[in-house]
Formats: structure tokens, C-alpha cells, sequence
């Protein structure tokens, strides 16, 4: 398990921990006056998805119309898969192929 995302309130961070498949686990953090939930699971290209992350939604998208790709939905294409190797990176996860 692995640090997925953080969050400032409780409902959030509990919604988010519902939607991970695998094992995972919440966690309050408290500084001060402010408590943050740390929400911990399997570094999956799914689990991204399901949490909104890292605009997967958006290469979905752009991907269904490959075929029509203008200039600028390519750029944004290149845009998305530069996160997405960085997050890959630091997660130790490959980008699929099909993707790129």
C-alpha cells in the first residue's frame, strides 16, 4: 500500500476510500487545529480512475476519437501521458502501451 491521495475532510476521504478496489486503509493526521486523511492503497491505473485522478477521465475520451485527433487534442494527449509517466514513475507502475 502506498499513499494515494490526501484529503481535508472526512466524507471525501471516506467516499474516495470506498471507491479503491484491493486493500487499502484511511488515515487522520493532525496539525494544530487541521486534521487531513491520508487515504493508502495498491497503486493501480484503475484506483486512479475511480478516484478522479490524474485526468484519466479526459485520455479516456480523447482516445475513443484517436482517429479524429486535431492539433490541439494532441498536444493535450502529450500533456496528459508526461503525468502519467511521472506518476509511474514514483507508483512503480507501467503506462500501457495503448495508451501512448
Amino acid at each position: 500500500m502506498k499513499l494515494l491521495n490526501t484529503y481535508d475532510d472526512r466524507d471525501s476521504a471516506e467516499e474516495a476510500k470506498e471507491k479503491l478496489s484491493g486493500i487499502n486503509r484511511l488515515a487522520s493526521e493532525r496539525d494544530a487545529t487541521v486534521v487531513i486523511y491520508n487515504l493508502f492503497g495498491v497503486p493501480s491505473w484503475g484506483n486512479f480512475h475511480r478516484l478522479g485522478m490524474y485526468q484519466l477521465d479526459e485520455l479516456k475520451t480523447l482516445l475513443a476519437r484517436r482517429g479524429s485527433w486535431q492539433a490541439v487534442d494532441n498536444a493535450r494527449h502529450n500533456a496528459i501521458i508526461n503525468t502519467l509517466q511521472t506518476v509511474a514513475k514514483n507508483y512503480e507502475i507501467e503506462v500501457p502501451t495503448h495508451w501512448m
